[in-house]
């Protein structure tokens, strides 16, 4: 991952095209991490924050509203749109005005996580640092065939997403000091799940569930609602409340959002991913076609919505600084952290609705 940017650059990514091999009860592939809820991945307190450390109001806001489901996408503690579009999605559920910004009604209601620190101190683990990592990632898919997983480049990477980060935002914080197992760190209080909620492993789910620190018990979405103008990934219940919301990138001018109603056929799980290139129009047909095994540097991250609308889904990504600030080949993009949650909140049939 790279340092995050506040300019809005049209990447295109790529992603989208055939569904992935694995479906959610395939067979345990040995290159998934099939670590178990008995490894020990939790991080445990490693004493107070120093009290010289200081954040700014947006980082605590946005701790907050992660922990809540509308997420801010990396928690970097800037003021920028992303915190103005989770700031939206929690007015709109809390029944206030959605001005996007810290109002004071925003203020009142947020005070009941007044408690909720927005920085911890933790000791890495063991287990968790172990990795295996992968310093060396090619960005070639035939050369990514050849891997056994397309995991993390470095612990550090690692880090970030399961405390919903950059890699440069845990370097401010920890001012540039040693990331290695049983060291202390600085980071955004995004707490553990409890490993008793998880229920059967599927391809290594618990233990991407874990490192995401991703409860498995979601709220049940009766449809989700991609917004192209807002941006947005919205799931409401039964009763139309809106109960999640995440920033999404979605489309480019070559590639629209498909604007339309759908819905969800089926949740892949760390799935492996069909690379054809006759399906990209800025790729030579040419390349040839690829498996690539499964890890959170997958194209399509840790996990693949499949939609009614062929060669399309929502997925996650390997680079979630670019949410909001990137183009793809038509699909719905999500931070990983965002799209495990997803995963867990939806079923098969559930509508999923693309408009403008």
């Amino acid at each position: 991952m790279k340092r995050a940017t506040l300019f809005l650059v049209p990447i295109l990514l790529t992603a989208c095209q055939e569904a992935p091999s694995n479906s959610a009860d395939a067979t345990p592939a040995k290159t998934v991490d099939t670590r178990d809820a008995g490894t020990p991945l939790g991080f445990e307190d490693a004493g107070p924050v120093p009290a010289t450390l200081a954040v700014s109001e947006a980082f605590r806001v946005q701790v907050v509203l992660d922990r809540l489901g509308f997420s801010p996408g990396v928690i970097d503690g800037q003021s920028g749109p992303s915190l103005a579009l989770a700031l939206r999605g929690f007015q709109e559920a809390n029944d206030l005005s959605p001005t996007g910004t810290l109002d004071d009604p925003t203020r009142k209601a947020l005070t009941r996580w007044r408690d909720v620190a927005p920085m911890r101190a933790v000791r890495i683990p063991p287990a968790f640092a172990a990795g295996p990592f992968f310093p060396n990632l090619p960005k070639d898919a035939a050369a990514q065939a050849k891997l056994p997983a397309i995991g993390y480049r470095d612990l550090t990477e690692a880090l970030a997403e399961r405390f919903h980060t950059t890699p440069a935002v845990l370097a401010q914080l920890n001012r540039n000091g040693p990331i290695t197992a049983q060291a202390s760190l600085i980071v955004p209080n995004i707490a553990d799940i409890d490993p008793a909620t998880l229920g059967e492993d599927a391809r290594g789910w618990n233990a991407t569930l874990q490192k995401l620190a991703v409860s498995p018990k979601q709220p049940q979405a009766a449809k989700v609602v991609v917004d192209k103008s807002e941006g947005t990934l919205r799931a409401y219940d039964e009763g139309g409340k809106l109960i999640a919301q995440f920033p999404a990138t979605m489309g480019s001018a070559h590639d629209p959002l498909p604007i339309g109603t759908w819905k969800i056929q089926g949740v892949s799980r760390n799935p492996d991913f069909r690379y054809n290139p006759k399906l990209f129009w800025d790729v030579s047909d040419s390349k040839a076609s690829a498996l690539l095994k499964p890890g959170p540097n997958n194209p399509v991250g840790v996990a693949w919505l499949d939609l009614s609308k062929p060669h399309y889904g929502i997925h996650g990504t390997g680079e979630p600084q670019t949410i909001g600030r990137a183009e793809s080949h038509g699909c719905v993009r999500l931070t990983n952290w965002d799209v495990a949650r997803l995963a867990q909140m939806v079923k098969v049939s559930t509508p999923a609705i693309f408009q403008n």
